[in-house]
């Protein structure tokens, strides 16, 4: 959806910086900062965000019994999708609790429920298909993965296929660059650079 892209644009949780660009914790400079926390503030646009995710999990996986928001950031928004859909919530933390009953899953969550993982964006997807394994280590029947965004990288498509879960996004990379391309957020030259860091990150300006 090109109207997602515009308004992680507008509101400036995504930043496009070709001449000057970001560096990753990875090491990897990036031309592109995405900070989709922003979006919660924004009562229209987590509204949309909720609606549109909502919408594509009845399409793309209609058996879905239960959704799981990544700690923290993948929370708010399957909070929301989670009401739409009128199922049970859960949620997934990064790592077990260091106390307690050492919980990594917050909610109730039944063996072999089909469940539906939330969380903003998707890079390589190394950090979701965490929460895949750990839901998965708890008994859930993992079905899929929705986020907002994705970078497109080549390794998401790879990474998610051995972690055999498919993945839907409400926008990504190149719809992005089409909507900052028609709002005048960067020059065709620039689109070009843009592009050819989707192509090859670790070597991008070298």
């Amino acid at each position: 959806m090109k109207q997602i892209a515009k308004d992680l644009l507008k509101i400036k949780a995504v930043k496009l910086a070709p001449a000057e660009p970001f560096t990753w914790a990875s090491g990897i400079k990036s031309p592109i900062y995405c900070d989709n926390r922003l979006t919660i503030s924004y009562p229209q646009i987590r509204t949309r965000i909720a609606l549109g995710l909502s919408q594509m999990i009845k399409e793309k996986f209609p058996e879905v019994e239960v959704i799981a928001g990544t700690a923290t950031a993948g929370i708010p928004h399957a909070t929301l999708i989670a009401q739409n859909l009128d199922l049970p919530l859960i949620y997934v933390r990064s790592k077990p609790k260091d106390h307690g009953r050492g919980k990594q899953i917050e909610g109730v969550l039944k063996p072999h429920q089909k469940t539906v993982v939330i969380d903003d964006l998707l890079s390589t997807g190394g950090s979701v298909l965490k929460a895949v394994d750990a839901a998965r280590n708890e008994g859930a029947d993992v079905i899929g993965v929705g986020a907002i965004f994705s970078y497109q990288l080549a390794s998401i498509e790879d990474n998610f296929a051995q972690a055999k879960v498919p993945f839907v996004t409400l926008t990504n990379y190149t719809e992005l660059l089409q909507a900052a391309l028609e709002e005048d957020y960067i020059t065709k030259n620039e689109e070009k650079l843009l592009h050819e860091w989707r192509q090859n990150p670790e070597n991008w300006l070298k």
